[in-house]
């Protein structure tokens, strides 16, 4: 991959440096990090319960309080990025995710755990907008779509290795640690690529926009309101605040298009500027968007508890089982940019309909050999899964950011990341909890029921895809 030299923006101004390959390098790791984190914990919640003899709420707090923080904070991430540098915000997030990472590892209780975890997703969303938005500033033409495509890639290959790497830290219990490699681990890590990050070139918006404060606190609560209780409701028994939460949810969110409207009519600066939400580009990818990562978070959550605690894999098992997923995964990844060269939208649609006939040879073979799998008979099921995701995953985020203007790199990837990170929270909160709910009485059907639901949106992506522009235009 060669270096670009963005054209100036003004004559006699020097072009900003573009992205070279250390450091597209570089912005990837960042972004493996928080992504990796969000998945890696699953394996190790039986491990978590009985060191620090955790309730189920409370269980369920690890894996949402992580979430809920991220999901809240990307938007204002991406536009403190713009206004303050991309480069100085993804440093600074990097410094923080890090630390927050030895925060959970040495953790004395649970409830310790929970608010780390929490402060370790605001340090997510500081660092991960940061990366599209860089992509976004530093490269141009088809350097950019293979960067995009590449972004794509680390986003799924991360999902899969949180889940990988969970298992065998946990079964390895290094030292007798237990599920604490699985956070201490980052800072190692976190260090060497806070050293490759001083070589980025800074960018930010030429005309940075302030911090819409109104607007941000209405989409906090929007957001909260849904997934709060969503994802605790059930293992609380559903109190009155859960049901009052829920009520609260729409009206919040009109309340935050009402503001984000009227301010952009009187010159604002909002959180979300509407006219960027009217791009057909980002309309259309965010509806397909949200049943995609729907599905595809909700499968990781189940596929992790069904081979852990269904089929009796243990941590290191379940890791092998999705490795042909993620090796399928990366493969595919690194020829999108060259498929959607040909096929344009068209790759999405194709990514749902193969992602949906995974599915239903998942559930067939489940309900024909349960419980006696294996990995090889889970095995084509899971490439056909990994083509699927790859291909529909890396084409969406390139279609997304398509159009957005480079000064707003920084909302174009807050929007985005906070419909990926919001619509996997759903779906883990809804088809997790449906899952949990019916595993009680045999994990077979539970499971069975959960993949022909998931099979079923992968079917509505493959429909609603066709509708998608072209990003090649």
């Amino acid at each position: 991959m060669t270096t670009t030299q963005l054209a100036p923006a003004t004559p006699g101004v020097p072009a900003r440096p573009g992205l070279t390959p250390a450091g597209l390098v570089t912005v990837l790791l960042g972004a493996a990090l928080p992504i990796i984190d969000f998945f890696i914990v699953n394996v190790a919640l039986p491990t978590i319960d009985a060191d620090l003899h955790a309730s189920t709420a409370t269980l369920e707090l690890v894996v949402a309080a992580y979430g809920i923080a991220y999901a809240v904070l990307l938007v204002v991430g991406g536009r403190l990025g713009d206004s303050f540098g991309r480069r100085r915000l993804f440093f600074a997030g990097l410094w923080l995710f890090t630390l927050t990472s030895l925060a959970c590892g040495i953790a004395p209780t649970a409830t310790t755990l929970v608010i780390a975890r929490a402060a370790q997703g605001a340090a997510s969303a500081l660092l991960l907008p940061q990366v599209l938005s860089i992509i976004q500033a530093t490269t141009s033409g088809e350097e950019r779509s293979r960067a995009l495509g590449l972004f794509g890639a680390t986003g799924g290959i991360s999902t899969v290795v949180g889940q990988l790497a969970g298992g065998a830290l946990v079964a390895a219990n290094l030292f007798g640690t237990g599920w604490r490699p699985i956070f201490l681990v980052n800072v190692p890590i976190g260090l060497v690529v806070l050293l490759m990050a001083r070589r980025l070139p800074e960018s930010r918006a030429h005309n940075p926009l302030g911090v819409d404060r109104l607007g941000t606190s209405l989409l906090a609560v929007a957001l909260l309101s849904v997934l709060v209780p969503l994802m605790e409701g059930r293992a609380l028994g559903w109190p009155v605040w859960s049901i009052v939460l829920l009520a609260l949810s729409p009206v919040a969110a009109a309340a935050f298009v009402h503001v984000e409207r009227r301010l952009e009519r009187r010159g604002g600066t909002p959180l979300l500027p509407p006219s960027v939400m009217r791009l057909p580009s980002v309309r259309r990818g965010l509806m397909v968007g949200v049943p995609f990562f729907a599905a595809f978070g909700s499968f990781m959550f189940v596929i992790a508890m069904t081979l852990q605690q269904g089929l009796h894999f243990g941590p290191l098992g379940a890791g092998a089982a999705l490795t042909p997923m993620a090796i399928a995964y990366f493969t595919v990844s690194m020829l999108s940019s060259r498929l959607v060269a040909r096929y344009g939208q068209k790759v999405v649609a194709i990514g749902g309909a193969i992602n949906a006939v995974g599915m239903v040879a998942l559930l067939c073979t489940s309900l024909a050999q349960w419980p006696h799998l294996t990995v090889l008979d889970l095995a084509p099921a899971m490439v056909a899964i990994g083509v699927g995701n790859a291909l529909a995953m890396t084409t969406l985020f390139r279609i997304v950011l398509s159009h957005v203007p480079t000064d707003l790199a920084g909302v174009g990837s807050g929007v985005m990341t906070t419909t990926q990170q919001t619509s996997l929270a759903l779906g883990i909160a809804t088809l997790g909890s449906l899952y949990a709910a019916l595993s009680a009485t045999g994990a077979r059907n539970a499971f069975a029921l959960v993949i022909g639901l998931v099979a079923a949106l992968a079917v509505v992506v493959a429909i609603t895809a066709r509708r998608l522009p072209d990003p090649r235009v």
